[in-house]
């Protein structure tokens, strides 16, 4: 306690480092305080009636990502969602099209141009998802809109609009003048804004006829920790290869000849085979539902249950197939082999060029199953936690894209923080200055 209480003194006594957390905590208020605005012309009490079932699937994971905010049909309520899309299709084009790809390589200037073509992109997005946004979850609902006319539908996309933009200048804020990554904080914050409610419910429930007391509810944490540190093992998890590089004498000075490792990561395509696998799923779905054929009951009944046997199996095998094909695209094994024989380095053992580019392959293969594995795990646990009578929404925090991104956002933070003590020589936060960022974690970093 006495090492804590220290550590918050040599975060305080850094002048920067408090500067820059006080601003992230400023616009993080914001930007939860905007949440709460409902659109003009929305009648909150009525909407939240029509919405006392719980929203699942896709639109489930935009709630949650929003902080709430979907839901109550905030100015904020599209969130960050539509420029973390812009973001998966700009990195996609990177992958695919060479425009794109020489912009990345260009370093700050290419940056800057992509960063504004995300933005456009995101305004594109934004404009095609409002309408179906104020159509689907607010126009159809019977008291909650009294006016729905021409003018009412113009001012709610704008607002929309709007608001999407200003979160995404919030998080591109946060970045510049706070710490950690802006776009993941407001992420975490909206998942975060969830958990007080989702307790109370849990505990509710546990104190209650038969739930079971304080003693299952103690449990349940415990249990929730294990996972926690499960989840934790998972996004520092490293294979490291050792990289020999070659020894140049210039004069009186030795140049290379240390050995340096890369770290392949055992989950590097992050959360991303989480979310995807949760779009594929909710495609059908609304397919089916749209059809309103008989034959297609069982079908709709059998996958609209997010905790039943078929979906979560459906799920996890989809996970598993998602992680080696975004591992595949995003790590690319013969440019690093290329880059390290530019540099002079190789694997010992191992004939640079093409034989390092087969190695780098079957190392990937390798770690990524079991890391797939532990992945698809993870997002299946709250499946799990509901057999064992917790509440659903509690059960949420014990595995899927909530709890990774929450794990991974934190990290990440606690590193900046961190750096920020070593670079001034103070004590890191572990003693040892070993905290490891989630790297991939972020999805729009990943």
């Amino acid at each position: 306690m006495k090492n804590f209480i220290n550590t918050l003194k040599n975060i305080w006594k850094i002048e920067e480092l408090r500067v820059r957390i006080l601003n992230t905590l400023g616009f993080i208020l914001i930007y939860r305080l905007g949440s709460y605005i409902v659109l003009p012309g929305v009648n909150s009490e009525m909407l939240a009636d029509a919405n006392k079932v719980a929203d699942s699937g896709l639109v489930g994971l935009i709630n949650i990502f929003a902080g709430g905010a979907f839901s109550r049909a905030s100015v904020f309520g599209l969130g960050i969602m539509p420029y973390i899309s812009a973001s998966i299709v700009i990195q996609l084009l990177g992958m695919a099209l060479p425009y794109f790809r020489k912009m990345q390589m260009e370093g700050e200037s290419g940056r800057k141009k992509i960063n504004q073509i995300t933005r456009f992109l995101t305004v594109v997005i934004t404009l095609f998802q409002a309408p179906g946004y104020i159509a689907t979850q607010i126009a159809n609902k019977p008291g909650v809109v009294t006016d729905t006319g021409s003018f009412w539908w113009f001012q709610s996309v704008l607002i929309l609009v709007t608001g999407t933009m200003f979160v995404m200048w919030l998080g591109e804020k946060i970045t510049d003048k706070g710490i950690g990554n802006g776009i993941s904080l407001i992420i975490m914050i909206g998942i975060i804004a969830r958990l007080p409610f989702a307790f109370m419910a849990e505990l509710g429930s546990r104190v209650g006829n038969e739930g079971g007391g304080l003693i299952m509810l103690l449990i349940e944490l415990v249990l929730l920790l294990l996972v926690i540190i499960g989840s934790i093992m998972l996004v520092q998890g490293t294979r490291k290869i050792p990289v020999q590089f070659a020894k140049k004498i210039v004069g009186n000075k030795q140049y290379g000849g240390v050995r340096q490792y890369i770290p392949l990561k055992v989950n590097a395509a992050g959360v991303m085979p989480i979310i995807f696998a949760q779009a594929i799923m909710f495609i059908p779905l609304t397919i089916a539902g749209i059809s309103q054929s008989d034959n297609m009951a069982g079908f709709v009944n059998t996958f609209s249950n997010h905790y039943g046997f078929w979906y979560n199996l459906v799920f996890a095998v989809l996970i598993i197939v998602f992680t080696y094909f975004y591992t595949a695209i995003t790590v690319n094994p013969n440019q690093m082999a290329e880059d390290m024989k530019r540099n002079g380095g190789f694997v010992p053992g191992i004939a640079p060029g093409k034989k390092t580019a087969e190695f780098i392959d079957a190392i990937m293969s390798r770690i990524t199953f079991p890391g797939s594995l532990f992945l698809a795990l993870i997002a299946v646990l709250p499946a799990f936690a509901v057999r064992l009578n917790i509440t659903s929404e509690f059960a949420q925090f014990y595995g899927g894209t909530s709890l990774l991104i929450l794990v991974g956002v934190v990290l990440d933070t606690l590193q900046q923080i961190e750096s920020h003590l070593l670079m001034r020589h103070y004590d890191g936060l572990m003693k040892t200055g070993k905290i490891k960022g989630r790297s991939s974690m972020s999805m729009t970093n990943a």
